[in-house]
This record gives C-alpha cells, sequence and structure tokens, in this order.
C-alpha cells in the first residue's frame, strides 16, 4: 500500500486558512525524516565520545572531521537538486541518498581505530544528507497545495525534530546500560536507517506529475538566479546566514553567559529541539496566511533578541530557557518556511534545483559565519562577539525587509 497524494494548484501566495489536510506524502516523508534522525543523531551523538575517549583522538583531529561532517552536505545538495530534475525521479534520488548514509552505520565499528577510514564514512554519510534533501523538499512543494506549503514543511520539520531528540536519548541510553558498547548503538543506527529506507520505498509515492519529467540542462537551473525573486531570495538569505552564529557557539554562550553548570552543556540543544518541534507546525500556519517572507524575517528579529540576552550576560537558568526558546522559534520560522517561500518562485521542472541554490547559498553562508565568529570572539571574548553580531544580523533583517523577493 502507498502514501499517495494528488497535488493541488501551487500558487504561492499566502492565503487565509487552507482548507487542504496535510498530503499523506508529507506525513510519509516526515515520518521517514524522524526514523532517520533518530539513527543520525544516535551517532552524531556518541561520535565525540567515540573519537575523544574511545579512540583517543586530539581536538586538531576532531575538528578536522567535524569540519568535514558540516561542509560535505551543503555542497551536494546542488547535485541532488540537479539529479531530480535531470532524471524527472526526485523519489529515486532521495533514495539514493538515504540508503548511501544508511550503509555508512555499518562501517564505524569495521573502521576500527582508522581516521581516514572514519573520516571517509563521515563524508559518504554527509554526502548521502546533502543528495537527498533538495529532492525530498522539492517533494513536498509538489505533494502540497500552494496556500499550504507552510504547514507542510511545519508538520515535516516538526517529524524531523521528534527523531533529533530521541536519537541521543537512545544512544546515550544503549552506552549505559551496554556499558560503553558503541557497536551497539551503530548497529541500532542502521537497522533504523534501513527501516527509514523501506518505508520511502515502499509506502511514500511520489507526488502526481514528477516520474515522467522534462529533462533540463545545468546550465538551466542555475540560470533561475537571472530571476529576480530567487535571486533576492538567495542573497538575502545568505546575507542573513552570515550573520548567524553556528549552534555550538550559541550553547556555549548559554552555557558561560547564563552561568550554568558546564555538565548540562549536552542538554543545551534538547531545549532548542523541543521548542522547534512545538512550534514548527503552528509557525507554518502562521507563515501560510501572513506572508512566508515576513515569518522567514521575524524569526531574524527573535534571534536577535538572544543574541543581546547573551551579550548582556544574565545570569541563572530562565534566562538560559528564554535564549532556548527564541532559539527553537528562529528555526521554527526560518528552516521550513523559507523552502515553502522559495519554491513557488521556482518552475516545476526545475524545483529540486532551485531549492538547492538557495539552501546551499544560505549553508555556506552559515558556515563562513560561524568561522567569522570564532574570530571575532576569539579578539574580544564571547559576550562582546555577541553584541556585534546581533547588531550585524539586525541590519541584515533591515535589508531583508526593504529587498523583497
Amino acid at each position: 500500500m502507498y502514501v499517495s497524494t494528488i497535488r493541488s494548484a501551487d500558487t504561492g501566495r499566502p492565503s487565509g486558512r487552507s482548507g487542504h489536510a496535510v498530503p499523506a506524502t508529507v506525513v510519509g516523508l516526515g515520518v521517514v525524516s524522524l526514523i532517520t534522525d533518530m539513527s543520525a543523531e544516535m551517532v552524531t551523538a556518541v561520535l565525540p565520545l567515540y573519537l575523544v575517549y574511545g579512540l583517543g583522538v586530539g581536538y586538531l583531529q576532531l575538528g578536522a572531521i567535524d569540519g568535514l561532517y558540516t561542509g560535505a552536505t551543503a555542497l551536494l545538495r546542488l547535485a541532488g537538486g540537479y539529479l531530480a530534475d535531470r532524471l524527472g525521479r526526485p523519489k529515486a534520488v532521495a533514495l539514493a541518498g538515504y540508503g548511501l548514509s544508511a550503509v555508512t552505520k555499518l562501517g564505524f565499528p569495521l573502521a576500527g581505530s582508522s581516521l581516514p577510514l572514519i573520516g571517509g564514512l563521515i563524508g559518504v554519510d554527509r554526502a548521502g544528507k546533502g543528495i537527498r534533501t533538495a529532492p525530498r523538499d522539492a517533494m513536498i512543494t509538489l505533494a502540497a497545495p500552494g496556500d499550504g506549503l507552510g504547514r507542510a514543511f511545519g508538520v515535516h520539520r516538526a517529524l524531523d525534530t521528534a527523531g533529533a531528540l530521541m536519537g541521543p536519548l537512545v544512544a546515550f541510553g544503549l552506552l549505559h546500560f551496554l556499558v560503553g558498547d558503541y557497536t551497539a548503538v551503530f548497529a541500532v543506527s542502521f537497522c533504523l536507517a534501513v527501516v527509514a529506507v523501506v518505508v520511502l520505498a515502499v509506502f511514500v509515492r511520489a507526488p502526481v506529475g514528477t516520474v515522467a519529467r522534462t529533462r533540463v540542462r545545468l546550465r538551466s537551473g542555475f540560470g533561475l538566479l537571472r530571476e529576480r525573486g530567487v535571486r533576492r531570495t538567495c542573497l538575502v538569505a545568505a546575507l542573513l546566514g552570515l550573520c548567524t552564529v553556528g549552534d555550538m557557539f550559541l550553547f556555549v554562550g548559554v552555557q558561560q553567559s547564563a552561568g550554568l553548570p558546564s555538565g548540562v552543556l549536552p542538554l543545551l540543544p534538547l531545549a532548542t529541539a523541543l521548542s522547534f518541534m512545538a512550534l514548527a507546525t503552528p509557525v507554518g500556519r502562521l507563515a501560510d496566511r501572513f506572508g512566508r517572507w515576513r515569518v522567514f524575517l521575524l524569526g531574524h528579529v527573535v534571534l536577535v533578541g538572544a543574541y543581546v540576552l547573551l551579550a548582556l550576560a544574565l545570569r541563572g537558568w530562565a534566562v538560559a530557557a528564554l535564549v532556548l526558546v527564541a532559539h527553537g522559534v528562529f528555526y521554527a520560522c526560518t528552516d521550513g518556511v523559507l523552502m515553502a517561500h522559495a519554491a513557488p518562485l521556482v518552475p516545476e521542472a526545475l524545483r529540486a534545483t532551485g531549492l538547492a541554490i538557495v539552501q546551499t547559498g544560505q549553508a555556506l553562508a552559515r558556515a563562513c559565519g560561524a568561522v567569522g565568529f570564532g574570530v571575532v570572539a576569539t579578539g574580544l571574548a564571547l559576550q562582546p562577539a555577541f553584541a556585534v553580531l546581533a547588531a550585524a544580523l539586525l541590519v541584515a533583517v533591515l535589508v531583508g525587509g526593504a529587498v523583497r523577493s
């Protein structure tokens, strides 16, 4: 039995309350992402422990591996988007990406203490994520009605984040009860990844009209940047990304500025994920009703407030909770909402490529912004660096409000 849907007209315009239920294809893709994120976050949660305490890896090597973990995803989104449009088979390309990531989970215990092999496995895993992201998001836009894209992405991101919450808890539970058995964690992660691949292959059908799509050329995809709406969306998203700090720095900032015990640091991402999961769907509905670009910018305004609180170095758990909730609101207002805004600007035959271009520009800008913040924090200390970043992000939001796509 397939999870299927009939695609409605894709107007892309904000409207009042949509009369459509969230398409079953979107829910199916959300379930796939939930299971996959459980699998991925199990590895993400234990990998530093495995490398540092299990294999004795130094901080320099750990930093190099972490950079590979982040960088391999962004660039390969373009390849995944292009292939999905070129072949007219976004589900097949997404399936290849999910399958590629699943296979790597078995490789970690087999790699032993070989850092080159571990680095190669991480690169392949991130390649799979990069390949699948744009085709998956394109399927969401093709399945959902145009006036319900924000809600559709909100539902998907909420399910995705639920998996991200459960993964670390399962991993640490296994390590606790099995006394540091990393092989068991990797084995369970592999099994979950395989289940996700099976669910996608058997129960999720590509939206109507995506199987026999007209072949397109790569230069046609990049020609989308000549379209004013796509170009402005990409440039403003990149500018805002350049003025945001990486999650790791933000969590360290919360712990240090609020004066929390260092032992709570690993738990701080869970607070952000909880607020993101709870707000993703209602914020998506809000974006459909009042305008996705407005909500996208509003999320960055909320993040400015979080940076200001960190710059003021106010102490206490209440301040930390406020910053973390604001961080979750930021993700709820931006992660899926940007894709919902960009999708109607891109022709269906180039939908995956267009979304990949926007995603890649934003991801690369965020990577550069994280490096830049590290330089500023090294020179000024953490709290003054957040003050500088808050000012820069506010200016970028004002530019985004003036330059409408």
